[in-house]
């Protein structure tokens, strides 16, 4: 590497790193390792963002999210260092938040802005300026840029005053073959110095960056151990390491490797970063890591429905993380079986292979006039066991049961449809119960897991549809499997439907009781189980009154439940 002319080196520890920790980072550990980097031949340190109570209440951030002026001058004074910087994130920093460059020792203030702050964000900078800073421009999401996009930031960079503009990898997603084409035309630009800021979602970041210093990049950007949000940065001690070996003087790896023996290895242990699935597959799609981790989070899609879903939200190019994409994903059922196509439906969907919508549903009327009896999962289905094989025996139902049922009960039917809780527990169901396995599961991943018959479960993959049969298909998917099951019954004939174990999510404080077992795949987040809750509601009385309309009863929940309405206890039927 010797021939090549060697960048500016920046390290922002302490300010993205402090996305780990909230910037609850001690002043003694800021110093170390400021003087750390210094030693170490990093030109630059940026030791924080700076804001205000403005934006930020500080008993929630630590100082390091507004990084004062007497701080800095705490963790600096006595150390001949690295040159200081500051980031602020566009419209939540103000001009009055900075001094003027004369009365501090900060020489650089970064702006980070999203495609539709740039303009404003190069405005404020080149007010910055006047005020005798370096500025630097941080482009956020530059892989979501369409031609258009980069082309005007281009011009308006060019037209600036900017000292650098910096590509920032935000999403993790680039590889070293698209650098070229990404820097190329900023490259050209004379008086801006282009930088590069990566991160570590595909592993990327060390491969990049060894790229954009071979294609001349002016500065590029790393953290002491990668510390970072999800997968992290580029570990600075990395880059010093390699360019130590490669000939260059300036670097020495060995204080940075110190200060990270001191005080990073535990920091990690309390407070971990690195690479994480969700961040991997965000940074496939080019976008932001939350849509990957809200999915996962909800722990009931498969990796191959995130797969599916992520390829539609890098099709929309979001700004940043927008919750209400995920919702609507979900409700038209693009989080599932059907895929990309759901976008397009119709009332009865253009884009579903007609084998689903006319096949006949071979269960119809199959038990007209019979009393069924749902088994949900809710802890009461073991509490109150006794009880139900006591009403079983006297009513003598067609019992339907769900998912995981620990061999309390052996249900004439055992249905899945959620993919994870197939793989998981197929091989629990009683060889006296008929498997029923929900058209959403591909005949490929039943095929890995099931060696003996079952029957198809008719239904559509998608949420935000009424409940309704049409020639024995369901025509939504009754938000958990059980409340469908109700559904099934009313397709079967049924006169009267009981469902046990049907707790719901609102009866125990404690979520991890929402089953009657512990399972790591049922969400523990107290929303998302609210919201849960009232979606099955909501289809639990559309059943209940497309019942009622036959002139049947509807529906019972026969053990203890927070769905009050339809909670007629087992004693009623038992004394």
């Amino acid at each position: 590497m010797p021939e090549t002319v060697m960048p500016e080196i920046l390290d922002c520890t302490i300010r993205d790193g402090g996305y780990v920790n909230n910037w609850h980072f001690d002043k003694k550990i800021v110093r170390e390792v400021y003087r750390a980097l210094s030693k170490g031949g990093v030109d630059i340190v940026e030791l924080g963002f700076r804001g205000s109570a403005k934006y930020f209440d500080p008993d929630r951030y630590g100082p390091w999210r507004f990084t004062s002026e007497a701080d800095i001058h705490e963790v600096i004074s006595g150390i001949d260092g690295a040159r200081i910087a500051v980031m602020g994130d566009y419209g939540k920093i103000d001009l009055e938040d900075l001094e003027d460059r004369k009365n501090t020792p900060v020489e650089m203030i970064r702006i980070a802005a999203h495609k539709n702050q740039v303009a404003q964000a190069i405005e404020l900078l080149g007010r910055i300026k006047t005020k005798g800073y370096k500025t630097s421009l941080q482009a956020m999401g530059f892989t979501s840029y369409t031609e258009a996009e980069k082309d005007d930031l281009r011009s308006r960079t060019r037209d600036s005053d900017l000292d650098y503009f910096y590509i920032a990898d935000s999403y993790g997603s680039i590889f070293p073959n698209e650098m070229a084409a990404l820097f190329g035309p900023f490259l050209e630009l004379a008086g801006v110095k282009v930088g590069f800021h990566p991160h570590n979602s595909l592993q990327m970041a060390f491969a990049n960056t060894l790229e954009a210093i071979r294609l001349g990049v002016h500065i590029v950007d790393g953290s002491v151990y990668g510390m970072g949000r999800g997968s992290g940065n580029l570990p600075t001690e990395v880059l010093i390491a390699y360019l130590g070996v490669q000939g260059r003087p300036k670097y020495n790896v060995i204080p940075i490797l110190q200060c990270i023996e001191r005080y990073f290895i535990e920091i990690k242990k309390e407070k971990p970063w690195g690479y994480q699935l969700p961040y991997m597959i965000s940074g496939m799609f080019r976008c932001h890591p939350y849509y990957a981790t809200e999915l996962m989070d909800r722990r009931e899609y498969s990796i191959e429905d995130i797969w599916k879903a992520l390829e539609v939200v890098e099709d929309m190019k979001p700004i940043g993380f927008d919750r209400t994409i995920i919702e609507h994903l979900i409700k038209k059922g693009v989080v599932g079986s059907l895929g990309r196509s759901a976008l397009n439906q119709s009332p009865r969907p253009a884009a579903e292979p007609e084998s689903r919508v006319h096949v006949p549903v071979p269960y119809l009327n199959r038990h007209p006039g019979r009393d069924c009896l749902i088994l949900a999962n809710g802890p009461s289905l073991k509490e109150c066991q006794k009880d139900i094989r006591a009403f079983i025996d006297r009513y003598r139902p067609v019992v339907m049961g769900a998912n995981y049922l620990g061999g309390l009960f052996a249900p004439d039917y055992h249905a899945f449809t959620n993919k994870k809780r197939f793989s998981m527990y197929v091989d629990s169901v009683s060889p006296d119960s008929r498997l029923m396995i929900g058209e959403n599961i591909s005949r490929e991943m039943i095929g890995e897991y099931v060696h003996r018959e079952y029957e198809t479960l008719y239904f559509r993959d998608v949420l935000d549809a009424d409940f309704d049969i049409a020639d024995g298909r369901i025509m939504s998917n009754c938000r958990t499997v059980s409340v469908l099951l109700a559904g099934v019954a009313v397709v079967m004939g049924a006169r009267r439907i009981f469902i046990a174990g049907m707790d719901g999510y609102l009866l125990k404080k404690d979520l991890k009781s929402a089953l009657f077992y512990n399972e790591k795949y049922d969400p523990v987040d107290e929303n998302l189980n609210i919201r849960r809750h009232y979606e099955n509601e909501r289809f639990l009385k559309q059943i209940d009154e497309y019942v009622r309309a036959k002139g049947f009863e509807g529906i019972h929940i026969i053990t203890p439940t927070s769905h009050k309405a339809f909670y007629k206890g087992l004693e009623n039927y038992l004394s």
